[in-house]
């Protein structure tokens, strides 16, 4: 097996891990030092800042699982060269507090080293997002509108 299939094959397994909130077999996926960023708002979404190391990014997915009663992913599109492997998830987050679905696209890049993820990369539609967990337009608040138009 080539070392892309099997990149790829570690991916898909890591996000079967979270899914069925499995921290620890996840977390085995990882390096000590893993190093782990979301391009998101952290003033919004505090916990999703940057994460240095296995101990701070289960903390990241713990919170997570928190506030999340089921995730699941789909994956259209993997592609795997060398020790990199890019992928275009779509990720669905099940609210605890009222059962409301949370989807999100994103585009997840992950580097392996000695067959563990030591870095991992996360682009999101950020403005979707904090639409979606705040459950409300924000965008006139950005224009410094009222919620009411006035």
């Amino acid at each position: 097996m080539t070392v892309e299939k099997l990149n790829r094959q570690r991916v898909l397994h890591l996000l079967g891990a979270i899914a069925r909130s499995d921290l620890e077999a996840a977390l085995s996926c990882c390096s000590d030092d893993v190093d782990f960023l979301t391009h998101a708002p952290i003033d919004v979404l505090p916990h999703m800042g940057p994460c240095h190391g296995k101990k701070e990014l289960g903390e990241f997915w713990r919170t997570v699982q928190a506030r999340y009663a089921e995730i699941r992913y789909q994956v259209p599109q993997i592609v795997a060269e060398g020790d990199t492997v890019a992928a275009y998830l779509r990720v669905f987050f099940r609210k605890r507090s009222n059962d409301r679905i949370i989807q999100v696209d994103m585009a997840v890049f992950y580097t392996f080293r000695n067959g563990q993820v030591a870095q991992i990369r996360e682009i999101i539609d950020s403005y979707d997002l904090v639409q979606q967990v705040l459950e409300r337009e924000i965008g006139p608040l950005i224009v410094g509108e009222r919620a009411d138009g006035v």
